[in-house]
């Protein structure tokens, strides 16, 4: 929830117009996994820090100030306020602090200082600079306009090629997310933190992802995301129609998992791994009337992921992540030769892959990634609803054209998991339970109050 607050008191500019952002805990599964929206305010602000620190080119709102609210672990919340803005005093205190501490080889506080009182608050905050007209318009309320005008699409891959490069400037040595201590140490040591893992928490399905969990490899990474898929189709109530469809899932499931390596590189699986933004999409982009990128917001998806999976966003062609087939997938392919050609010259341009191998090129791995076929397997491992279609359509017809043949998925789904035909009378019952509850509910007496409603 994003609430706009005017300060006309504020003495460095009266009047300023900021944004407190607060996560909504029905939304991050905090009732299912308490701690979920703290997790998601730490990772967000560490972003911000680190992003300001290390990639000042990359254009995101000023970060002012942030709250963690109490959890199992503190009894008090902790409030920040950015260095900065402290007392002259204050920030000549903080200063030798700081000195001090780096020479003893301790790990240096950001920029942020403890704001000197409790926060009370059952729920933590982000306050930044709320993005006025001047700061542009969003994509989105541009996109139908002139998403096949060739001017304002090169600007926008311009824009968004000079972002991924600049992110993936400095390499990271695990796939995870930064996280923020009490005492304002960044550190990359939470889980990687995407949309889909909250998503999942919050309908009650197990991820198994500790918070404290990074990864050094990228396989041992994407078999715990397709364990995330194994969960959704176990858990999720409604997951399947009929016997048939639980077991195209099932055999689904078992061969993505079993064509992983096709679609990674061994030479990259310990890195570079780079810090990606994993929400990309038009309302998260500010832009100027040429589509010029001017704002980039709402970082808390943001991983340090395997470099294989930096590709351009699926929605050039505004298609659903399902929906690539026949004149779609052709134009698509042409949208995305045109934004990696513009990736290749920012690249070049910036000579960021000079003194690199070849191999380590990030636009020659982007393109070996189209050719392989990674672009649709990492976008169904991203999608929880869209991995079977998406499978279907561009990843199955890679091997065989066995698919369709319903003893291929009798047989295969057989390997999903042990004792496979109790799993699937299971998730019938569960389906026809789900039914019936589901029946009840519009089924119920309205109870009819005095306004009709």
């Amino acid at each position: 929830m994003c609430l706009p607050l005017y300060i006309d008191n504020w003495k460095k500019r009266p009047g300023r117009k900021v944004m407190i952002r607060f996560p909504l805990p029905y939304k991050v599964g905090e009732l299912n996994y308490p701690g979920n929206a703290n997790e998601k305010v730490r990772c967000e602000a560490a972003t911000y820090v680190w992003i300001r620190e290390n990639c000042p080119d990359v254009p995101i709102p000023h970060l002012w100030g942030f709250a963690f609210a109490a959890d199992a672990q503190d009894t008090k919340g902790y409030s920040f306020i950015a260095l900065d803005g402290a007392s002259l005093l204050t920030r000549l205190f903080e200063t030798l602090r700081r000195q001090f501490s780096f020479l003893l080889g301790h790990n240096n506080p950001c920029r942020y200082i403890s704001a000197g009182r409790p926060y009370s608050f059952e729920i933590g905050h982000l306050v930044i600079d709320y993005l006025e007209e001047t700061d542009g318009t969003m994509l989105s309320a541009l996109w139908e306009s002139y998403r096949q005008d060739d001017g304002h699409l090169a600007n926008l891959f311009q824009g968004l090629s000079r972002i991924m490069l600049a992110l993936g400037n400095i390499p990271l040595p695990r796939i995870g997310s930064f996280t923020m201590d009490n005492d304002g140490v960044v550190r990359l040591a939470n889980r990687p933190l995407t949309l889909q893992i909250h998503q999942l928490e919050n309908e009650g399905i197990p991820t198994k992802i500790d918070r404290d969990t990074t990864y050094a490899t990228t396989e041992s990474y994407f078999l715990d995301v397709l364990s995330c898929h194994d969960n959704h189709l176990t858990y999720q109530l409604n997951a399947i129609n009929d016997e048939s469809d639980c077991r195209s899932q099932m055999a689904a499931l078992a061969i993505i998992r079993t064509v992983l390596p096709r679609f990674i590189r061994h030479d990259l699986r310990r890195g570079p791994f780079l810090l990606t933004q994993t929400d990309v999409h038009q309302s998260n982009i500010f832009v100027d009337d040429e589509w010029n990128i001017k704002f980039f917001i709402d970082l808390e998806w943001a991983c340090s992921l395997p470099m294989e999976m930096q590709h351009p966003p699926y929605w050039l062609t505004s298609q659903a992540v399902d929906g690539f087939a026949d004149e779609e997938l052709a134009l698509i392919e042409v949208k995305y030769s045109e934004f990696h050609r513009i990736f290749a010259r920012e690249e070049a341009l910036q000579g960021l892959g000079s003194d690199k191998p070849i191999s380590l090129s990030r636009a020659c791995t982007m393109q070996k990634g189209w050719e392989c076929g990674n672009f649709f397997y990492f976008l169904a491992l991203d999608s929880i609803s869209g991995l079977y279609g998406i499978f279907i359509q561009h990843l199955q017809p890679r091997f065989a054209d066995h698919f369709a043949d319903s003893n291929f998925e009798r047989i295969v789904s057989s390997y999903w998991c042990s004792e496979s035909q109790e799993f699937v009378v299971g998730k019938i019952q569960q389906k026809s339970e789900y039914d019936r509850r589901l029946r009840e509910v519009f089924e119920r007496p309205k109870k009819i109050t005095n306004g009709g409603f």
